[in-house]
């Protein structure tokens, strides 16, 4: 029998010898799992929102915006590889008369590449441009679709970014930092905002072409309690691994077999409050319901002949304007964040085709998707985001070495974007770089901006929307990033 504490006497060893750690924890009334209860709200009040519980339904709850925001959803479609602005939105006529010749030292400066030389001669505009719709806008050729709605997009052609390198570019873009384990932007609005539909994840993840520099951790949750990663969906058979129940598995038996693992998790989470497990709870909830709302989600036969001709789909091949359908599908369900990867626009060699080919895999669903959201009122409250993780250099690329020749290199101090909806005023060019296409000289634009604007229209003030993690409070658009008022409607 364990003695009262007044009672012992210097020679009796002390009963806090005697006691194991679990013991102490056990008998002191609080628990582990109070106390990491604790540190969780505390968490929570630290971000500025509601104190959720630490259940699944608490992490995943719709919470109140900081404000009210005019958009409700995002679709973010990423051309990772970098699309050269300067054959497809910012033309340059002085590139025409300086093709063959290096560009002046005076530009250049001090700035080195990766594969080429800074004397390297100017390649000029590969395709002819033209002025369309009432903004008067200046496209490529290659863009047909996108010029028959331009008056709905804003387009910014004064972008700048830090980073020279595709991987960490497109984290850069994504998380605000150039290396993996930082929190995405689909995580930070979810972690933010909680979700709306309680049938299909709330961000999700889709990629066409080929593959993605910077992985997995453009979409991951980093320091942030792992439910609120992106989901991948997948291209052919079931959306997502693993969904679908294993031969001999009816409905009954998965019910009553989900019932005891999430009554033997919620005992876990119970003791330890460890958030990984109502992570798990959730998955294991979300999988079930999957199992009905993604085929029926997927399934495009369902839509009619004249909205699958307009996006130029096949619905039952993977492509990029498939995955814009499925995107407008998924914002109508209530899924609050969605990624498009479509790879491929690395030009360090013949950069005509490469524009030529992703082009025509790309220009027909995106405009379509501007389009099909607006003639369904929703255009309004989706913004939708177009763009890669940085621009491609004035100067040709040609490497016989390597076999490249007519390309362009990576270029992050100027390129450009455009989004559409969600409060965005339409019809409007902003920022213009020099004759050159090599440095901005007006509204100079950095990504943190972008994002920073990005949470205003949700509603969410990047400052404010922060996450304590090893004892630094830490944000989206870590020390700086300004909201774009000059673009918003």
């Amino acid at each position: 029998m364990t003695r009262p504490f007044s009672s012992i006497t210097p020679e009796a060893p002390s009963w806090r010898h005697l006691q194991t750690r679990r013991q102490f924890f056990q008998d002191c009334g609080i628990g582990v799992g109070k106390i990491a209860l604790a540190s969780l709200l505390t968490q929570e009040l630290a971000r500025g929102g509601a104190p959720s519980s630490s259940s699944s339904g608490g992490a995943m709850a719709p919470r109140p915006s900081h404000f009210p925001g005019k958009a409700k959803a995002v679709i973010h479609l990423f051309m990772a590889g970098a699309p050269s602005q300067l054959d497809l939105f910012d033309y340059k006529p002085e590139l025409v008369a300086y093709e063959g010749k290096p560009l002046p030292p005076s530009i250049i400066g001090d700035q080195r590449y990766a594969f080429i030389r800074p004397d390297s001669a100017v390649l000029g505009p590969c395709y002819r441009f033209s002025k369309h719709g009432q903004s008067g806008a200046e496209l490529s050729e290659m863009l047909p679709h996108l010029a028959s709605v331009v008056d709905d997009v804003c387009l910014i052609k004064s972008v700048t970014t830090d980073q020279f390198n595709h991987a960490p570019a497109q984290l850069f873009f994504n998380t605000g930092f150039a290396q993996p384990g930082r929190p995405s932007l689909g995580s930070w609005l979810t972690y933010g905002l909680g979700a709306e539909s309680s049938d299909l994840p709330a961000f999700v993840v889709m990629s066409t072409g080929s593959g993605i520099s910077g992985g997995a951790a453009n979409w991951s949750s980093g320091f942030l309690p792992s439910v609120y990663s992106g989901v991948r969906f997948r291209n052919t058979g079931d959306p997502i691994l693993n969904v679908s129940s294993p031969a001999g598995v009816d409905d009954e038996l998965q019910r009553d077999s989900l019932a005891l693992i999430r009554k033997m998790n919620e005992k876990r989470l119970g003791l330890a409050g460890d958030p990984e497990i109502a992570t798990r709870i959730a998955s294991y909830e979300m999988a079930y319901r999957l199992q009905s709302s993604a085929p029926e989600l997927m399934d495009l036969k369902r839509e009619s002949p004249e909205t699958l001709k307009r996006y130029g789909c096949d619905p039952d091949k993977p492509s990029f304007a498939r995955a814009c359908l499925l995107a407008r599908r998924m914002v109508e369900r209530g899924v609050r964040f969605i990624n498009i990867y479509h790879e491929g626009w690395d030009a360090h060699s013949d950069v005509a085709g490469n524009l030529r080919n992703n082009c025509g895999k790309t220009d027909q669903g995106a405009a379509a998707l501007l389009t099909d959201l607006k003639e369904r009122g929703m255009l309004d409250d989706t913004l939708v985001i177009w763009g890669g993780e940085f621009g491609r250099t004035p100067m040709v690329e040609t490497n016989p070495a390597l076999g490249r020749s007519l390309g362009r290199d990576h270029h992050p101090q100027a390129f450009t974007m455009w989004l559409a909806g969600g409060g965005i005023k339409p019809g409007l060019t902003l920022g213009r770089t020099d004759e050159m296409g090599f440095h901005i000289v007006e509204n100079p634009i950095h990504v943190h901006d972008l994002q920073a604007t990005i949470l205003h229209q949700l509603g969410l003030d990047h400052e404010r929307l922060t996450y304590v993690h090893q004892g630094r409070r830490f944000r989206l658009t870590d020390i700086h990033g300004r909201i774009i008022q000059e673009i918003l409607s």
